[in-house]
């Protein structure tokens, strides 16, 4: 109702027909086979929760909005806990006990880079650091305490996305606590311990590429009068498949990384169902199996499937198992689980429980066994599930995911000038994304126009000749700036010349060296002089 790009649908909540009919998701279960079961069932311990991916320019707009509908006393952030790690307690020890600073820097630096690094271990692995320990008194007290202190809690924050709501008044269930910063009420139990006491935990998740996509919708209408429903496209759009195909996906959401790139041109991407193995084999771990993936698509590779069972259920990816829902399908027809009981399986497998692994083993060779597979195979496809499942991907999130890649790419594909504009609006404070933006848009034969006073604003705007630079886009150019300059530019028109703009604008907002920035971007080019006569003339003109 307000117009707040919200995106397809993320995590398990996909797989649900009554989320796709509420309109909380975009993306049809049943077509792409995504299971219910895999978001909540009889067997799942835990409430699921749906995490929503907005724009990220109106995300705040979402939250004022959960406050005035549910009130402020119903509405909470979560707080999280910053702990000390082993370079930040060998600092702060250092400070307290005035150790010189020089010193206390070559004492962090040996603690290797990694996130779960402890003093203890450190000392272990590098032998620089055991040796300053055992000569050096005061890097000994130093590195002691600092062990002391290693873990505890140094300070609170904010978690980025997730908010408490509860029906009835919070401070009846959690308490609470104000934060710095913050408007709103903050819970005292971090995410783990809020969930556990049974509050709805809602991620609201900031999602630039959702910006992107309105802001080239936006462009499009603005250019051609039509008006693109981007969450309900067509699936089989040529010029999209083309563009996947040649590898040129700089600018597209999850695909335009160089090994990617290999990968599409490699693949050749036929349907969309591809986009959503491609997205959930390209992690560590499935990796490994992409050029199988890659040979058995092209019948360089016999696909091999242990039972007839599990044919209908792996064609799609090629006899690999790539997803999730495929082992709980596998467990359903072949041992006759439940699609609940195939998610426990599932996430068993995933957690590698050694105990409910045994359990579980014994459940499906005999489940399989009474649905007249042979003992032998059913030993051989829980084996391959076994290897399968710790990296196996949520297909609900990949096709959501994919969907997001897709209409990206419909986009470059369909509307270049429009996309690549919004690209560069929405990373404008970025200049080497930008500067990569305008490379891409050289190579696909879109030209840049120079920031004109009389045409460009704070958005990169696509134009018929190419896309028409923003003013905000230059280097030490405010927004403030800009604004002051195009709200002269409705008042009175367009500016004749630099003369006249200077004698026009307020000067106390526009500086002198911001006129020069903007001649130097060509944005004075129309007025035919050198962009050196230009910058000469500013002083004099400024002194009359």
């Amino acid at each position: 109702e307000h117009g707040i790009p919200v995106g397809p649908g993320r995590g398990s909540a996909a797989g649900s027909i009554l989320a796709y009919l509420l309109g909380i998701t975009d993306i049809e279960p049943l077509r792409f086979n995504l299971f219910f079961e895999r978001f909540i069932n009889p067997e799942r311990l835990s409430y699921p929760d749906i995490d929503v991916d907005i724009c990220m320019a109106r995300r705040q707009e979402v939250i004022d909005y959960m406050t005035n509908k549910y009130g402020q006393d119903r509405v909470a952030q979560i707080i999280t806990f910053g702990t000390m790690k082993a370079k930040m307690a060998i600092k702060d020890v250092g400070r307290v006990l005035s150790v010189p600073l020089v010193k206390v820097n070559i004492i962090a630096k040996l603690v290797p880079e990694d996130l779960h690094m402890t003093i203890a271990k450190a000392l272990e692995l590098d032998p620089d650091l055991k040796k300053i320990y055992e000569t050096d008194m005061e890097a000994r007290q130093v590195l002691d305490i600092a062990q002391q202190i290693e873990g505890s809690i140094r300070n609170t924050s904010t978690h980025a996305a997730g908010l408490i709501v509860c029906a009835d008044e919070i401070t009846n269930n959690i308490p609470v606590c104000t934060a710095k910063d913050a408007d709103m009420l903050v819970t005292q139990y971090a995410m783990k311990p809020v969930e556990a006491v049974g509050m709805l935990k809602i991620d609201f998740l900031g999602l630039k590429t959702l910006t992107a996509i309105q802001k080239a919708v936006e462009f499009i209408y603005l250019n051609t009068g039509k008006k693109i429903e981007w969450s309900n496209l067509p699936l089989n759009d040529k010029p999209t498949f083309e563009l996947l195909n040649q590898g040129r996906t700089l600018g597209i959401f999850q695909l335009e990384s160089g090994g990617m790139q290999d990968l599409l041109r490699q693949l050749h991407i036929d349907f969309f169902e591809e986009i959503i193995a491609v997205n959930a084999l390209y992690r560590p771990g499935p990796m490994d199996m992409i050029p199988s993936f890659i040979n058995r698509k092209h019948g360089r590779e016999a696909i091999e499937i242990e039972h007839p069972a599990m044919e209908k259920i792996l064609a799609e990816t090629y006899g690999v198992m790539v997803y999730q829902e495929q082992v709980m399908q596998i467990a359903s027809y072949l041992a006759g689980y439940s699609l609940g009981e195939g998610d426990v399986l599932r996430r068993a497998m995933g957690k590698k429980d050694r105990k409910e692994m045994h359990k579980q083993r014994q459940k499906f060779v005999q489940g399989a066994m009474q649905k007249g597979v042979d003992e032998v195979i059913a030993v051989q496809v829980f084996d391959k599930i076994e290897k399968f499942a710790s990296y196996g991907f949520n297909k609900s999130h990949a096709t959501a995911y994919a969907y997001l890649s897709y209409v990206t790419c419909f986009l470059k594909a369909n509307y270049p000038h429009e996309w690549m504009a919004a690209l560069m609006t929405c990373d404008s404070d970025d200049l080497s994304k930008v500067a990569k933006f305008i490379q891409e848009c050289h190579s696909m034969g879109i030209a840049i126009l120079p920031p004109s006073i009389n045409e460009a604003g704070t958005s990169f705007m696509p134009t018929k000749d190419g896309i028409r630079f923003a003013m905000s886009g230059i280097k030490g150019v405010g927004s403030a700036v800009v604004e002051t300059i195009i709200a002269e530019r409705k008042k009175r028109g367009p500016f004749k010349n630099l003369f006249d703009f200077i004698c026009s604008i307020n000067t106390s907002k526009v500086s002198k060296k911001n006129i020069e920035l903007l001649i130097e971007a060509g944005a004075f080019d129309f007025t035919g002089w050198g962009r050196d006569e230009l910058r000469q003339s500013v002083e004099p003109m400024f002194n009359q």
